[in-house]
């Protein structure tokens, strides 16, 4: 079930990496691994003989970093913060050499992602803003337009679109929305999606109003055609053909709520949270979406029935009905505690994919200071 899964958690302790971790991410070769210790400092290890060491620790930025992404064609690194400024790293010979960009915010830099392309990079943050932020070739530094006026709170989470183009955020005030982000003389019009032929910079394509509550962490499938976010109200949320009319369906569950979710395949999703445990969401051959198992086998669901109790078989109707008219049944897990993590899981990275943008391998970091690895190529019981 996990590679690595004791070599990784023996250099935790032996290298007390943190008592929290607050986002992590991979260079693209997987041998270092750079995370936020729940304070201003990147820390980087490097896997040698067996054994984690600490190789660099980037020191820059004033307050808590909160976002930090690994391109995986330029080998540079960009960090966010709750100072408001945004770093991207280059590494010269053996040091890592920051550049500021000037993001232009007045609240904190919350997330952040390199687009599939690696020429832009998205800042989600507590002002209500987007930062879209590309490299001007002529004045040689990094610089920002923003998506402004658009989120009624913070922006939690963003994903791009595989075209590069189309970048979707989740938001405090319980919304799902999709933007474009062309950007004349650094995006091209052939995308190959009629979303992205004909739209200018910010141009918001469709509102998703299906949370009513906190929505946090937003993914898209493998090919783009299935966009997948999580509320706090232990809701996940599946969107097929986003635009002027989507489809959408809700899995309602009975642990806690959901931080961040990645699509392994098409069909399959892993979400992570405060729970501890991640969830395996998966659909059938019509497209309906349903709780599937525990990936800890630590955590079972009871075979027995299908409810504990009358109060959760009434919350199982209450909450369990999708858009669709569709029942996704509520789960009602034992609890044993002691599973591979052992406190709230706030990031999922992958590590390894198909040609097809399977997802083979992923890793997991959360409040407890811990960085797991899960190979599903290893679970003949998960197929992809």
């Amino acid at each position: 079930m996990l590679v690595g899964r004791f070599q990784i958690m023996a250099s935790i302790a032996a290298h007390k990496f943190a008592q929290c971790i607050t986002c992590h991410a991979w260079s693209p070769d997987q041998t270092m691994v750079a995370f936020c210790p729940n304070n201003n400092e990147v820390h980087i290890y490097r896997l040698v003989e067996d054994k984690w060491e600490k190789v660099h620790v980037l020191q820059k930025h004033d307050q808590i970093i909160s976002g930090i992404d690994w391109s995986a064609r330029s080998n540079k690194i960009v960090t966010v913060s709750h100072d408001r400024n945004s770093y991207v790293w280059n590494q010269e010979e053996a040091e890592w050499v920051p550049t500021l960009v000037i993001l232009r915010l007045n609240r904190a830099a919350l997330c952040v992602q390199w687009s599939p392309k690696e020429n832009k990079f998205a800042v989600g943050s507590g002002a209500k803003t987007v930062c879209i932020c590309y490299y001007e070739q002529e004045n040689n530094w990094w610089v920002s337009k923003l998506i402004r006026k658009r989120h009624n709170s913070s922006v939690t989470s963003v994903a791009w679109h595989p075209n590069n183009i189309l970048l979707a955020t989740t938001s405090t005030d319980g919304k799902c929305r999709v933007f474009s982000t062309f950007i004349k003389g650094v995006d091209s019009r052939d995308s190959g999606t009629s979303l992205a032929s004909d739209m200018k910079f910010g141009e918001q394509i469709v509102q998703l109003d299906l949370c009513f509550s906190w929505a946090f962490g937003v993914k898209w499938s493998p090919s783009g055609n299935t966009l997948a976010y999580v509320g706090h109200n232990s809701m996940i949320y599946f969107v097929d053909d986003v635009g002027p009319s989507p489809s959408a369906q809700d899995v309602a569950f009975r642990d806690l709520p959901l931080r961040d979710v990645l699509f392994v395949s098409e069909r399959m999703v892993i979400g992570v949270g405060f729970d501890c445990h991640p969830m395996v969401f998966t659909a059938d051959e019509r497209g309906i979406w349903c709780f599937s198992r525990f990936l800890d086998e630590r955590k079972r669901a009871p075979s027995s029935s299908k409810y504990g109790s009358q109060f959760s078989e009434a919350f199982g109707k209450l909450y369990g009905q999708s858009k669709q008219g569709v029942r996704n049944d509520a789960i009602d897990p034992t609890k044993p505690g002691g599973g591979v993590h052992e406190n709230c899981i706030t990031c999922i990275v992958p590590l390894r994919k198909a040609g097809d943008g399977t997802v083979t391998r992923f890793s997991t970091s959360g409040l407890d200071g811990k960085v797991v690895i899960w190979d599903l190529e290893s679970r003949a019981d998960l197929s992809l």
